[in-house]
């Protein structure tokens, strides 16, 4: 059978395209290495801001709904805060949630293969042959989405992404206080810990955003879990890759695009991930059904959408970050201790604001006019 589309990875930003396209009557398939539902090693903490692209309830793919925040210097000077947004933070577990996800597009008529690696990938008759461990299928487009360690991309023949590092760890735990989402600030240099509470335990994370690789982010994570009262010794650490957002780049090839990590779409600042990537899998899904439909620009106005509509706005954040990493102790002091900085940070995880309308105040604030190209 020939496909409309292949989607290849079942993360986010491959289901939520493939939802998408299922919805517009196209045939999809849907390709996933992994058997469903898989583990994800990630923190889980999505913005709301995503219902806005479906019709459908999020509630059961959420495990915890929190409005608070509190952030550490070095483990001490606690700033606490609550998001001034018009709906909670979202904590969800991947496995479910990206399973979740799948499902809805598997409603609309998308079908799955998992367990299914694929193995390489060309071009002919006009048309893609994806090979695959359990044999070849073909699709007359196709959308990798197959993360930030996905081979489709280079298959396609785009340049290698830029990778930095993070690390994650899984504390399972009997009392949890679920009111608190946890930033730590501090003791990671050019970077943060993140810290998630769910129903079960927290979801730690850690990543730095400028300079070399540490080669300590587990070991930092694995102090910070300790004194926070975790024991590490029962958990499970996971260093994975995260593909920021560095500068305008060309998502589209000959009938295919990139679509979520394989995009390199994370935020500079922050690292999420999520919300970007499925923004990405939306904009391909439409993309694509103008394809079939016989618009020969639409994959370059792809392109184009992910540039001007996410990437302008990540020059913004990729400036205060290269600022604000630079000099933390006067980050924490000047930004993350202010009343305003968290509605502000609040608001543009949720997407009700850019961070064009903050990013110049807050880099003056930091003293930017001093730096050459940071005015």
């Amino acid at each position: 059978m020939m496909f409309d589309c292949i989607v290849v990875g079942a993360g986010p930003a491959g289901a939520s395209a493939a939802y998408h396209l299922a919805k517009r009557g196209r045939s999809v398939l849907i390709l996933e290495k992994q058997a469903l539902p898989r583990y994800k090693p990630c923190s889980g903490g999505v913005s709301p801001a995503i219902a806005q692209w479906f019709d459908f309830d999020f509630s059961p793919a959420i495990d915890l709904k929190v409005e608070n925040v509190r952030y550490t210097w070095k483990l001490e000077d606690p700033v606490n805060a609550r998001l001034q947004t018009s709906e909670p933070m979202w904590m969800v577990r991947r496995d479910v949630f990206d399973h979740f996800l799948v499902q809805q597009a598997q409603k609309q008529g998308a079908e799955l293969r998992d367990n299914t690696e694929a193995t390489g990938i060309e071009f002919k008759n006009d048309s893609w042959q994806v090979n695959t461990v359990n044999g070849p299928v073909t699709g007359r487009y196709v959308i990798a989405a197959d993360g930030a360690k996905g081979p489709t991309r280079k298959w396609l023949g785009f340049k290698e992404a830029k990778h930095r590092l993070g690390a994650s760890l899984e504390a399972t735990m009997s009392s949890v206080d679920p009111a608190n989402v946890h930033f730590e600030f501090g003791m990671v240099k050019n970077g943060y810990i993140w810290n998630f509470p769910k129903s079960n335990g927290y979801s730690l994370g850690v990543a730095t955003f400028r300079g070399g690789e540490p080669t300590d982010l587990q070991k930092l994570l694995a102090e910070y879990a300790q004194k926070f009262g975790m024991d590490i010794k029962t958990n499970q650490q996971f260093l994975h890759p995260i593909c920021l957002w560095d500068g305008n780049q060309k998502l589209h090839t000959q009938s295919a695009v990139l679509a979520g990590e394989a995009a390199c779409v994370a935020d500079p600042f922050t690292a999420e991930g999520i919300r970007p990537s499925m923004f990405t899998g939306v904009k391909a899904a439409e993309a694509i059904d103008q394809a079939l439909a016989g618009n020969l620009n639409a994959l370059e106005a792809y392109s184009q959408v992910i540039n001007d509509e996410w990437g302008t706005d990540m020059v913004w954040a990729q400036r205060l970050a290269g600022l604000f990493y630079r000099i933390p102790g006067v980050g924490y002091k000047m930004g993350v201790k202010r009343p305003a900085a968290t509605e502000r940070i609040g608001q543009i995880l949720c997407g009700e604001l850019r961070y064009a309308d903050v990013a110049n105040a807050a880099i003056k604030k930091l003293g930017g006019g001093l730096i050459p190209g940071m005015g």
